[in-house]
């Protein structure tokens, strides 16, 4: 989270919490310890704070919904909106993918021309709408990675609006992830010394029952 705090569309990831049962002598339920484990991840999908930019092909999302882009034949999920026309005139995401319309299409544009966004996604070259947006959205996603994301849950009626010349900040606040952060190797620091500590008693147990 933290070195992506100044990632523009990013969200948040949380690591989620899981007891695991430790058995420190076969089946004796007087020796099981339960310690925590950190395995799945959630993302955080809350809006994050608008920043204006004045480019054209900046695009933030306002509410609930992700734009489409094309990555190697998979269709994921992106709330960053900064985009470019590339030499042919699509228009592609900071890393060159395609972004999709609501046709599941590429979208071209003239890069002489003016271009103009409204808030439902449709996109306009001198009055004449040209594309809509591919805006959805879904009740759970995960991280793919390099600030994509893919569905892993129901899709569920968007509700957002586009605005032009803006981009949205990531939803990472630095102050509480460093707060988070020191706590987290605080716990593992405690949790290494009390096992450590588990085991010197369990060997101690050992001598005294082998005497």
């Amino acid at each position: 989270n933290i070195s992506n705090v100044n990632t523009d569309g990013f969200k948040k990831i949380f690591l989620k919490e899981m007891s695991q049962r430790i058995d420190k002598n076969g089946s004796d339920s007087n020796h099981l310890f339960v310690f925590p484990r950190f395995e799945d991840t959630l993302v955080v999908n809350i809006q994050g704070s608008l920043k204006k930019s004045e480019r054209p092909l900046d695009f933030a999302i306002e509410g609930d919904g992700f734009f489409v882009v094309r990555v190697a034949n998979k269709e994921l999920l992106t709330r960053n909106g900064h985009f470019f026309l590339n030499n042919e005139g699509y228009l592609v995401d900071n890393n060159g993918n395609y972004v999709l319309d609501s046709s599941n299409r590429k979208i071209l544009l003239d890069s002489k021309k003016d271009i103009s966004v409204t808030e439902d996604g449709k996109i306009y070259q001198e009055q004449e709408e040209i594309a809509s947006l591919k805006i959805v959205n879904f009740d759970e996603i995960e991280a793919f990675g390099k600030n994509y994301y893919s569905s892993v849950g129901n899709e569920i009626e968007p509700d957002f609006r586009v605005v032009q010349g803006f981009l949205e900040n990531s939803n990472v606040n630095i102050v509480d992830e460093m707060s988070s952060l020191i706590v987290t190797q605080r716990r593992f620091e405690i949790y290494g010394n009390l096992i450590k500590s588990l085991d010197a008693l369990e060997q101690k147990s050992n001598e005294i029952a082998k005497a």
